[in-house]
């Protein structure tokens, strides 16, 4: 199996209910973009809707870390990238760019997720079928850099009392 590096969604639009009264997109529905790459991105990893129902396994986000970069706007198509960085035998790290379809970027988003047993619930391995794909995705992405906003950490940073 062959992968995008990274892997692009498929265009996607703003939606009108989305728009906060400052006039641009609220924060929340950056992530609702973010959430909605990955969705199309587990698909293809085998992960999808079918696995939670079928095989009682899923996804759960234990960590997300979103820099808003430039605003979005009623009617701004966009594409969100997905770019997976590490991964172990229950855990993915990946790394995202959401992007107008001009091209600009519009926010990054870090995150951390957990493949999770929907029986306990409770954090699992990976079955082999599917971490074969995670593999061979991880192989297909390794050739990327490593993207500079990559992690990041958040805080104040203080100067120091000179001496």
């Amino acid at each position: 199996m062959t992968f995008a590096a990274p892997f692009v969604s498929s265009v996607m639009e703003i939606e009108k209910d989305w728009i906060d009264y400052n006039g641009h997109l609220n924060m929340a529905y950056y992530n609702v973009l973010f959430d909605r790459c990955c969705d199309e991105a587990f698909e293809l990893l085998g992960m999808g809707p079918g696995y939670a129902s079928e095989r009682k396994l899923t996804i759960y986000t234990a960590e997300a870390h979103v820099c808003y970069v430039r605003e979005l706007h009623l009617g701004h198509p966009v594409t969100s990238t997905f770019h997976l960085l590490d991964h172990d035998e229950k855990r993915i790290h990946v790394y995202q760019e959401l992007r107008h379809v001009d091209g600009w970027l519009s926010a990054t988003s870090e995150v951390l997720s957990l493949h999770v047993d929907m029986n306990g619930p409770r954090v699992a391995p990976f079955p082999v079928d599917i971490m074969e794909k995670i593999q061979a995705m991880a192989a297909a992405h390794a050739v990327l850099p490593l993207p500079e906003r990559a992690g990041r950490s958040i805080g104040i940073k203080r100067k120091t009392a000179a001496a």
